[in-house]
């Protein structure tokens, strides 16, 4: 789905992801139109998790409200922070092991940051957070892990709705956060710009 696609009224994530979109199709809303920003996400000095994902979450919106016009325009990001430490996407491997054996008998926070734009430039934003402990993992399950290839392209280095479930002992919030969408937090922020789930329009 391209940008060229839009029509008034309609939603636009600003994502390629399958799982945001899954996340939304759940709920009976078909985007018109996928389309992401390219924008730098690296933290900035001292930035705190809820700062970051918020500034990403707008920064997108910024580049992708434009393109446009008359569309309800959703943005995300996602952070994952154990303790002050920030886990992003891994860059390799090597990376996504390190996160794993982090993150390996711990709890951890996932943070979303939602940024909707309406057809008349309204914004809104809001975060959602929650907890997530992994049970210890044992060598051979960290293997698995990586060796599987779900850590790439996801902060933290897991998709819980993968492999990564098997090793969760415990979720205190949002499921879909954790996906990669709250979907309470979401059309919370969509109904309050005025948008209307259409249930069989899709």
């Amino acid at each position: 789905m391209a940008g060229a696609n839009s029509r008034n009224g309609e939603l636009v994530l600003g994502s390629r992801s399958q799982r945001r979109l899954d996340l939304l199709r759940q709920i009976g809303i078909e985007p018109v139109a996928l389309d992401a920003a390219d924008i730098d996400e690296r933290p900035q000095r001292d930035e705190m998790a809820p700062a970051l994902a918020r500034r990403l979450a707008l920064t997108k919106l910024a580049a992708i409200a434009p393109r446009h016009a008359g569309c309800f325009v959703l943005a995300a990001d996602t952070v994952i922070t154990v303790g002050r430490r920030l886990l992003g996407k891994p860059a390799d491997a090597t990376e996504s092991r390190r996160h794993l054996e982090l993150l390996s008998g711990r709890r951890h926070r996932v943070i979303t940051s939602v940024a909707i734009q309406a057809p008349d430039g309204r914004r809104a934003t809001r975060d959602a957070a929650t907890l997530v402990t992994f049970r210890r993992l044992q060598p051979d399950e960290l293997d698995a892990l990586v060796d599987g290839g779900e850590w790439q392209g996801k902060a933290g280095s897991y998709a819980i709705q993968g492999m990564a479930e098997a090793f969760i002992k415990r979720i205190d919030g949002s499921y879909s956060n954790v996906v990669g969408l709250p979907l309470q937090t979401t059309l919370l922020l969509l109904r309050g710009l005025g948008w209307r789930l259409r249930i069989g329009d899709r």
